[in-house]
């Protein structure tokens, strides 16, 4: 049986990870200046969020999934199992799958602005935060308790809003030029 479950285990998550997420960022503060710290901490944290979101029952713990009732692979129909909507967004489903990575990719963008290895640094970010999106359907998939569906289209939706982020970590980073250190 998977042992937690439900909205308030999400959040208390989302809470304790934004918590160690803060710290790394003020311990980073003094050696990289503001932007970049707050950036480095953000993305650890939008990873954590993401995570919290999308490995933990929606429901509750749901108790024991029959073996007969477990999906032995992969949705691949356009727009999922859920396409008229999700339980935490007015929206569709496929739209909260777009904006949930949008945050990870500009603040990758961000915190990697300040170093000349970035032209190379946020593509292979971009390319970890696609793995990212796959090992979350892979682990959705292997652990039927998370009573969670693997879909291949939320894999589609996650890269498009990483890649809208990067875009708009581009404009931000060429407004916050994290290069310039500033710790004021």
């Amino acid at each position: 049986m998977f042992p937690v479950g439900g909205v308030e285990v999400m959040l208390l998550l989302v809470l304790v990870s934004g918590a160690v997420s803060l710290l790394l960022a003020l311990a980073l503060r003094p050696r990289l200046g503001w932007v970049s710290a707050g950036a480095i901490g953000g993305f650890v944290w939008s990873l954590a969020v993401i995570a919290s979101i999308t490995l933990i029952p929606a429901n509750g713990a749901p108790g024991i999934v029959p073996a007969e009732g477990r999906l032995t692979g992969c949705s691949w129909d356009v727009g999922g199992p859920a396409p008229e909507g999700f339980w935490i967004f007015s929206g569709g489903q496929r739209l909260l799958n777009t904006v949930v990575f949008v945050p990870p990719g500009a603040l990758l963008v961000v915190a990697a602005a300040r170093w000349r290895t970035a032209w190379a640094v946020v593509p292979a970010g971009l390319a970890a935060l696609a793995g990212y999106s796959v090992a979350i359907e892979a682990t959705q998939l292997a652990l039927a308790r998370l009573d969670r569906a693997c879909d291949v289209t939320d894999v589609v939706d996650n890269v498009t809003g990483a890649v809208l982020g990067v875009g708009i970590g581009i404009v931000l980073a060429l407004v916050l030029r994290p290069w310039r250190r500033r710790t004021g």
